[in-house]
């Protein structure tokens, strides 16, 4: 009883967001004169945020509507998509890997670039993310968000956060990276939360099934406790449904029947594993619930389309997906 009485203090989409951690932030501070334009490449795997601390800049996205940025205004690019700023839309753009920069640190640069005139200054930086619900959440957000700050209650805040990460890009005090990297992932959490509760299209699929009561506590323990030898009738019970009524709504608001879920789910935690933990696949089978190493493979190949041997090599990747 006491689990479940804590299960229904649990926000199941603040706990998805939690998963949100980033790693290799790379971190840019462009200081730029009109009439200038930048071209990121794409960046497979990457997400970039873009916010204008002075000035203004042209977002434009393939497939999305081109964007002005204003001061304070944060903009994220979430799917690794090419993409252009500029101070005025159609200047020809070189890539930004082509111009110099001046490497702070390895993972901190200063870019000064344009023709002289008025100046803009961005925060710009590059992230990825590990964790498979981050992956999960990542992939059903637009090709753009744009938080402006005109309309946001967190202007201030936005803005003392980043001159706070300028601050530790500078001084490069012990930690400064992770403190970085730390306030970089509240920048982009902040803006797929100002995203979740603007746009209709969050309330529908698995975001709108973390939204849901039941079957985001459903999710919530299926993330939690991947071992577990789920089924159907025993996830109906946890969030007090028939079995019928709870199998039905879980299909019709995830997209896919629960026990499909829970096996995706435990799939995506092995592929993590496979990658970062030095465990054999005994052990990582047993971890994830299953009674023999060749019950996980077979599962791990039918769902990920390669063996676990396989990955644990490095010889595949999404790319190849």
């Amino acid at each position: 009883m006491k689990n479940k009485d804590a299960l229904a203090l649990v926000d199941p989409l603040g706990e998805a967001l939690h998963f949100l951690r980033m790693s290799g932030t790379f971190y840019v501070r462009s200081e730029l004169t009109a009439p200038w334009a930048l071209a990121l490449p794409p960046a497979q795997g990457c997400l970039s945020f873009h916010v204008v601390t002075s000035g203004r800049s042209w977002l434009e996205v393939e497939g999305a509507e081109h964007r002005l940025l204003q001061p304070g205004d944060l903009a994220l690019v979430p799917h690794g998509e090419g993409h252009r700023l500029a101070s005025e839309p159609g200047i020809p753009a070189p890539s930004v890997h082509d111009l110099r920069h001046e490497h702070v640190s390895d993972r901190y640069a200063i870019l000064r670039h344009g023709g002289g005139g008025a100046a803009t200054s961005l925060v710009c930086g590059a992230v990825r993310f590990d964790h498979p619900a981050a992956h999960h959440l990542v992939k059903l957000l637009p090709k753009m968000i744009h938080v402006e700050a005109s309309l946001s209650p967190q202007m201030e805040w936005i803005q003392s956060t980043l001159r706070f990460m300028a601050a530790e890009a500078k001084e490069l005090r012990p930690g400064g990276e992770t403190v970085i990297t730390r306030l970089a992932d509240i920048l982009v959490i902040q803006a797929i939360r100002s995203w979740i509760e603007a746009d209709p299209a969050a309330k529908t699929g698995w975001l709108g099934a973390l939204q849901d009561k039941q079957i985001g506590r459903a999710i919530t323990l299926i993330h939690r406790e991947p071992a577990r030898e789920w089924t159907v009738a025993s996830l109906a019970s946890e969030v007090a449904m028939s079995r019928s009524a709870f199998a039905a709504r879980f299909t019709k608001l995830v997209g896919e029947p629960a026990m499909q879920y829970v096996t995706r789910w435990r799939m995506h935690i092995a592929l993590t594993w496979l990658k970062e933990d030095d465990a054999g696949l005994a052990d990582l089978a047993n971890r994830l619930g299953y009674q023999s190493e060749a019950a996980f493979s077979r599962a791990f190949k039918r769902f990920i389309g390669v063996s676990p041997g396989r990955i644990r090599r490095g010889k595949w990747s999404t790319a190849s997906r």
